[in-house]
């Protein structure tokens, strides 16, 4: 064993990591890359399994109020056709989920704090309750709300949140977002801590290959997430859209297939360092490699999103550009993440909300 390769394995025997640890196992290429892959997968194994539990994905509106540089459904596009589903439609998708066994949904928005919005959240909450006689988990994803409206849909049922921070580096932060209050790096810490607070299990996550970034930088999300105490992640590769401010410096960034190879070692390092939270296979994986979320799941992820909107609007909820599976309808997009699921060594955990094993573990202690 050359030294380079003795000194990987010398990490990856670790118990704790510095930040010079964390970067070198992002660098690593080769047999290196190997033995990290293999270590997840035995740390998944160990901690949480070979189960995968599903997130039906409902995207009802691209509507946003907000203006980040590199989201394609960014304010200030006027080339999207915005949507946004009835309340019947987002109910209808619930039902489907419910009636396939997923466990689980997402409703996930562009940003929206109006008093209707928050309104409209916590009676569809209720209702998807109501109508999967509370079997149906929630996840939310709708932004940067107050302590008073997360509070509301908590007492409503919903359970998990997931707001991403997008990169930890409050610099970087500023560079991907317009400089004013509704784009405040501090704003979107605070409103993380308020999820953690009033017993939400937390997610959040980040871009992998952004213009700007370093590998010093994405070492830093992972000890973020680590100190934070971060019940679930969900992170991927960034692609650019045509019609955001970033895509100016698309020259800048790395080639497609490292941010995905980057975005797998990411999965992989989190594992072995957060051995039993929840770490979501994210979509944009398959956007660059038609077995991305399987390659994902190897290496670590236990959660994968299907999408359940509607087929005729998923096309317009272009956060990114080669966005897949949108010609497909939900039962489809089921019947095909069943086959992916096996080739991965994977247990799909049908009926099963899969909460995080260490939310769990923390909620028992504090009890």
């Amino acid at each position: 064993m050359n030294i380079k390769m003795s000194r990987i394995s010398a990490i990856l025997e670790q118990s704790s990591f510095t930040h010079p640890d964390l970067k070198q196992l992002l660098q690593c290429d080769g047999d290196e890359r190997h033995l990290l892959f293999k270590k997840s997968g035995e740390v998944k194994d160990l901690y949480v399994g070979n189960k995968v539990y599903f997130r039906g994905l409902i995207e009802f509106s691209n509507v946003c109020d907000k203006n980040c540089y590199y989201c394609g459904i960014r304010r200030s596009n006027l080339s999207v056709r915005r949507y946004n589903l009835t309340d019947s439609e987002i109910l209808d998708a619930a039902r489907f989920a419910d009636e396939n066994k997923f466990g689980s949904v997402v409703l996930q928005s562009g940003e929206n704090s109006s008093i209707a919005f928050a309104d409209r959240i916590t009676n569809l909450v209720r209702q998807i309750k109501q109508l999967s006689n509370g079997k149906l988990g929630i996840t939310l994803s709708v932004g940067e709300q107050s302590e008073s409206v997360y509070r509301r849909w908590f007492e409503a049922g919903a359970h998990r949140y997931l707001l991403r921070i997008e990169t930890a580096n409050q610099s970087l932060y500023q560079k991907i977002h317009p400089n004013d209050s509704l784009h405040d790096f501090h704003h979107r810490l605070d409103c993380l801590h308020s999820l953690k607070y009033l017993g939400y299990q937390t997610g959040t996550g980040v871009m992998i290959g952004l213009p700007f970034q370093t590998t010093g930088d994405l070492a830093n999300d992972l000890l973020f997430f680590l100190h934070f105490g971060i019940d679930m992640v969900g992170m991927g590769p960034y692609i650019e859209h045509s019609q955001t401010p970033l895509y100016a410096f698309r020259n800048e960034l790395l080639p497609i297939q490292e941010r995905f190879d980057l975005s797998l070692k990411m999965i992989a390092v989190l594992r072995i360092l957060m051995k039993d939270i929840n770490i979501a296979a994210a979509t944009a994986l398959q956007a660059i490699d038609p077995l991305g979320r399987e390659k994902g799941v190897k290496v670590g992820a236990n959660i994968i999103m299907p999408n359940i909107t509607p087929g005729l609007y998923r096309n317009d909820y272009s956060l990114y550009e080669n966005k897949p599976c949108i010609d497909e309808e939900p039962a489809q997009c089921k019947g095909c993440l069943d086959a992916r699921i096996a080739l991965a060594d994977g247990e799909i955990g049908y009926g099963e909300w899969g909460d995080s094993i260490y939310f769990i573990k923390k909620k028992d202690k504090e009890g």
